[in-house]
C-alpha cells in the first residue's frame, strides 16, 4: 500500500498558501516547510520494556524562510490556524522586524546572499509500505520482541542481557512557495539486537541491526540476527589487545561505510567550504584515492532510512558521485551554500526538525563495488586483520585526519586466519593516504542505517552508509 499523506498537513495547505501570498509583497522570497511525522519505538530487555510514539524524526510544526535585501531569516510555528493567516503574518512580520533591529543595534555585518530560485513545480509522492507505525499491533510486537530477548538469553553461556530496539517513522512533509507545491509521505524503519555477556568480571557487548525505507514489517528480520550477535559477544570475551602499528586491513561492508561517512562525508559538506573549514574545497578535480575508489552520496543512490523525494529546502533528491576512480569530483550542498559558492544544490539540505536551521547533511554515503572476491583479498594479506563491526568515528575536515573505533579484528597471516581476535581497535590516518592505499574491492555491497549523525556535537539526522569489502593499509591501535 502507499503511505498516506497527512490529512493534518492537507488541512493547512490553503491557509499556508494564503500566508505566503500575504508575506510575499514584503519579501523577495518566502517558503514554508510543514511537517507531520508520527512514529513508534519499542525497547525490550530482561529488565525493562518501553513503548513510545517518539523517534529521532517525529515532529509536527511549520517553519518559514524569507529573504529581503540579501538577508535570510526563519521563524518556526508550533501551531498554525489556517483560518487566520493574517494573524500569523502579523506575528511573523513583527518577529523579523525585531531581528533586523537587533542586528542593526549591534552593528552586525550580514552575509548578503542572492534570492533562491522559485521555478514552478508540483509534486505529490506517497511511497510504498506494507505497514504503518501508527496502526501497528503494539501488544503483539512487544510479545514478539520479548520472546526474542528470552530466546537470546538461552544462546550463550555468559549472557546477562539481550536487548532489542524497534523503531518506525511515518514521515510527511510539505514544501510551499509562491510557485512550488511539494508533498511527500514515506515510512522508514530500523531495528537492532544487543547481546551483553560477562565472564570473570569482563563484560562485552555485540550488536547487529536491520534498516530500510519500509514499514514495521522489517522487524520480522530481527530473528535472523539473534544467534550471530550472541555468538559474537561470547567470542569477544576471549579477544586480545592489538599491538599498535601499520597493517594490511580488509574492511567489512559496515566498516567501509563508517570510513565513507567519516572520510568523505563531513569533509565535502559544502557549507564548510563557505566557512573555509574543509580541506576538500582545495581538492576538487584532484586525486584523493586509488583508481578503485568511487563514492556515491544522495537520497537516490540507494534506498534506506535517509532516502526521500525532496529535502527540507524543496530541492529534489539526487545521486551525487563525489569521487570517481579516485578523483574528487564535487561535494554536497544545501541551497543557500550553493548560492554563496556559485554552484547547484544537491538535495542535501536537512533540518534536525522544523525548529532547527538547515545544514548541508549526508543522506546515503556508499563506496561503489569492485571485482575482487573476499577470498582473494584474504589470500593476498601477509599480515593484517579483517575488521568487523563499528563503534563510532570522528573526522577533522580541515586537516583530513580520521579516527574510527572498530569492534574487532580477525588476524590474518600468510593469507589465512590464525583464529586470533583482537578488540577493540582504533583506526587512524590521513584520508587521501587511507583511500589511496585501497588495492582491492569486492563486488558485493551492503548498506547500514540504524544510526544517526550529528553536525559536530548536535543537529542529529538520519543517515545510512556502506560499501563492499575493501583492502587497504592503515594504522591500528
Amino acid at each position: 500500500m502507499k503511505a498516506p499523506f497527512s490529512a493534518y498537513l492537507d488541512s493547512l495547505r490553503d491557509g499556508l498558501r494564503e500566508l505566503i501570498a500575504l508575506l510575499r509583497p514584503d519579501y523577495d522570497y518566502v517558503s514554508v516547510l510543514a511537517t507531520d511525522s508520527r512514529g513508534l519505538s519499542v525497547r525490550i530487555s530482561q529488565r525493562a520494556r518501553s513503548v513510545s510514539s517518539e523517534t529521532m524524526t517525529t515532529e509536527r510544526g511549520v517553519v518559514l524562510r524569507v529573504c529581503r535585501d540579501g538577508q535570510y531569516s526563519e521563524y518556526a510555528l508550533n501551531s498554525f490556524d489556517p483560518a487566520e493567516p493574517e494573524a500569523a503574518a502579523e506575528e511573523i512580520r513583527a518577529a523579523f522586524a525585531r531581528q533586523r533591529a537587533a542586528l542593526e543595534a549591534v552593528g552586525a555585518e550580514v552575509y548578503k546572499t542572492a534570492v533562491l530560485a522559485d521555478e514552478p513545480l508540483t509534486l505529490f509522492a506517497e511511497k510504498e509500505t506494507e505497514e504503518l507505525p501508527e496502526t501497528t499491533d503494539v501488544k503483539a510486537l512487544v510479545e514478539k520482541l520479548t520472546a526474542l530477548s528470552d530466546r537470546g538469553m538461552t544462546l550463550g553461556e555468559n549472557m546477562i542481557d539481550c536487548m532489542l530496539r524497534a523503531e518506525s517513522t511515518h514521515v510527511c512533509k510539505m514544501f510551499l512557495t509562491e510557485r512550488r507545491d511539494l508533498r511527500q509521505s514515506y515510512v522508514y524503519s530500523e531495528a537492532s539486537v544487543v547481546a551483553v555477556v560477562n565472564r570473570e568480571g569482563r563484560t562485552q557487548i555485540a550488536y547487529d541491526g536491520v534498516s530500510g525505507r519500509c514499514g514495521p514489517e522489517l522487524f520480522a528480520r530481527l530473528g535472523e540476527k539473534l544467534a550471530k550477535t550472541v555468538a559474537t559477544a561470547e567470542e569477544l570475551l576471549g579477544a586480545e589487545r592489538i599491538e599498535p602499528g601499520e597493517y594490511e586491513i580488509i574492511t567489512s561492508p559496515e566498516v567501509s561505510g563508517l570510513i565513507a561517512h567519516e572520510a568523505f562525508g563531513h569533509g565535502v559538506e559544502m557549507d564548510m567550504f563557505v566557512k573555509n573549514r574543509a580541506l576538500g574545497r582545495d581538492y576538487i578535480g584532484r586525486r584523493v584515492g586509488s583508481d578503485l575508489v568511487t563514492m556515491h552520496e544522495g537520497a537516490l543512490c540507494v534506498e534506506d532510512v535517509a532516502s526521500y523525494v525532496f529535502d527540507d529546502e524543496g530541492t529534489l533528491a539526487g545521486d551525487v558521485i563525489e569521487i570517481e576512480n579516485g578523483i574528487l569530483r564535487t561535494g554536497i550542498c544545501d541551497a543557500l551554500s550553493a548560492l554563496r559558492l556559485g554552484t547547484e544544490p544537491t538535495g542535501n539540505g536537512k533540518r534536525e526538525n522544523f525548529e532547527h536551521k538547515v545544514y548541508t547533511r549526508m543522506t546515503n554515503t556508499i563506496f561503489d563495488s569492485g571485482e575482487d572476491s573476499l577470498e582473494d583479498m584474504i589470500a593476498s594479506v601477509k599480515h593484517g586483520f579483517l575488521l568487523e563491526g563499528m563503534e563510532s568515528g570522528m573526522e577533522d575536515p580541515k586537516h583530513w585526519g580520521i579516527q574510527c573505533i572498530i569492534k574487532a579484528g580477525r588476524e590474518i597471516r600468510d593469507g589465512k586466519f590464525t583464529g586470533r581476535l583482537v578488540a577493540p581497535i582504533i583506526l587512524t590516518g590521513y584520508v587521501p593516504e587511507l583511500l589511496g592505499n585501497i588495492s582491492m574491492c569486492s563486488p558485493d555491497r551492503e548498506v547500514f542505517g540504524t544510526g544517526g549523525c550529528g553536525k559536530g556535537y548536535k543537529e542529529w539526522v538520519k543517515v545510512s552508509d556502506g560499501g563492499p569489502y575493501l583492502k587497504t593499509k592503515a594504522r591500528l591501535g
